[in-house]
């Protein structure tokens, strides 16, 4: 099934005339338990796919949020095949919402691409991003995905200009995700009367629903993009909740599904009575 289930959750958004939501969490964050928790409810609170971390020790394309997120994982003793052991447990309960795996090269060079590939196929992963493999180094990793119909995700940012693009997506399948900011993870705002035209452009190169990242926070910001994008990513506000509530011992599961609610609802929301043509 695999990269089949991105295809078809893009499918039936484009039949709802709506930009789809997805959610990021950190595996581990704070413990496996509480993730797989927090994964369990992300597609009830209005998640249409998820993304999942898994930590690493040097995360550098993220900000503040979401490092000290991958520093509470590997802490809770989190590793790559934990999260695909995660992303199995969710699978015994839901086999419709896509799940893609971000995080960095380091873990998945050191399990082998091979090795790797199949067992997140055997575990139910649909993509993955990865941020700091260049697309001119990828095609082993390319290979070994394509093998289990995984779907290789690429970033295109700002700075992707006409002469790279064309490298960016090769290759590329599932989605194209945009950086809508010059930076890290968490720490500026998406603009979308600046992202509107750079997806409009992503989407005719490539062919492929594009997703935004890196800047919404809000449910303001999240319908804004949602009016132009084909989906909203939202990581760094809802790392934040679980980050929050484990601090004040409150119930993080419930916090974080909550924030999840009203940004879900902000997304579905955000084209009522426009027309919007993907």
């Amino acid at each position: 099934m695999t990269k089949d289930r991105i295809d078809r959750r893009f499918a039936a958004l484009k039949a709802e005339n709506r930009a789809g939501f997805v959610t990021y969490v950190m595996a581990g964050d704070p413990d496996a338990a509480t993730t797989l928790s927090v994964l369990k409810g992300l597609p009830g609170a209005g998640a249409d796919l998820i993304e999942l971390g898994f930590p690493f020790s040097d995360p550098m394309a993220e900000g503040p949020t979401i490092q000290r997120a991958a520093q509470r994982g590997l802490k809770s003793g989190m590793t790559l095949q934990g999260t695909l052991d995660l992303v199995a447990a969710f699978r015994e309960g839901d086999q419709d919402t896509p799940v893609i795996l971000m995080g960095y090269l380091n873990p998945v060079l050191n399990r082998g691409f091979d090795s790797f590939a199949a067992a997140a196929a055997k575990a139910g992963v649909d993509g993955l991003i990865i941020v700091d493999c260049p697309p001119e180094e990828a095609d082993p990793l390319s290979d070994a995905l394509e093998a289990e119909g995984i779907a290789l995700i690429r970033l295109a940012a700002p700075t992707t200009d006409d002469a790279r693009l064309p490298m960016v997506i090769r290759r590329t399948s599932g989605f194209l995700y945009y950086v809508s900011v010059a930076g890290v993870t968490g720490v500026k705002s998406a603009d979308a009367a600046d992202v509107a035209p750079a997806v409009e452009r992503l989407r005719k190169a490539s062919g492929l629903p594009v997703a935004v990242g890196f800047g919404i926070r809000t449910p303001e910001q999240a319908a804004a993009v949602a009016r132009v994008a084909d989906a909203a990513v939202v990581g760094s506000a809802l790392v934040d909740e679980i980050e929050s509530a484990a601090q004040l011992n409150e119930n993080v599961t419930e916090r974080v599904l909550l924030k999840a609610s009203e940004l879900a609802k902000a997304v579905q929301s955000a084209r009522v009575g426009n027309e919007v043509r993907l």
